[in-house]
């Protein structure tokens, strides 16, 4: 999972009938440096379902992969990624973050 960022929502005109349960969002993802210094994203955008109703501005996990349509089993959907939860708060440690840092 990484952490994004959503900058904006997508409007299609067709979809795969079984998306119909959530919105596409596009999601700028966050590297570590961005989320220690509150840095604004400088990554490639991409296109991710969100069943939770996140809105632009908000910080999200992404599920990519496989993993991306494993919720909605056992009829498997054409997604690469999907919005997995919406986070309020990051915190992190910076003493655990350069324990991890080579």
């Amino acid at each position: 999972m990484r952490i994004g960022c959503v900058i904006g929502t997508v409007t299609l005109n067709r979809a795969h009938p079984g998306l119909a349960a959530g919105t596409f969002k596009l999601v700028v993802p966050l590297s570590l440096e961005q989320l220690q210094q509150g840095q604004a994203p400088t990554r490639e955008a991409l296109v991710a379902l969100d069943p939770l109703g996140s809105g632009v501005g908000s910080l999200v996990a992404l599920a990519e992969g496989p993993e991306a349509a494993q919720p909605f089993r056992p009829e498997l959907k054409p997604l690469d990624a999907s919005v997995a939860v919406v986070l309020d708060h990051v915190e992190l440690n910076r003493q655990a973050v350069q324990q991890c840092t080579p």
